[in-house]
């Protein structure tokens, strides 16, 4: 295997985290309910893993910002554009599957 600095390594995990974050911003037909079902995680999770880590190095974000962050604007018009109702099926997989820290 080839061998990374430290550096190279947190900038190709970076990479990588923007190309997810721009690949959901375009997929906006895919609803978190089916993130979380398929998944296990969701844009929100992505958006409270981004405000914890900033968090850790003493930046303080608020929900709505980290929000924003990875939504691409903010989270209301997000869900006004692209929310839908989830199904009772839907609903009922994600409370048998759904993650204790959710």
């Amino acid at each position: 295997m080839t061998e990374l600095s430290e550096e190279q390594k947190r900038d190709f995990e970076a990479a990588a985290f923007r190309r997810l974050v721009g690949h959901l911003r375009e997929r906006g037909d895919v609803q978190n309910i089916d993130l979380m079902n398929l998944a296990g995680f969701c844009r929100n999770c992505l958006s409270n893993w981004y405000r914890e880590a900033a968090e850790t190095e003493g930046v303080a974000l608020s929900k709505e910002e980290s929000r924003e962050i990875i939504y691409g604007m903010p989270y209301a018009e997000w869900q006004a554009q692209n929310q839908t109702a989830a199904s009772p099926d839907k609903l009922a997989t994600f409370e048998t599957n759904r993650p204790k820290d959710h």
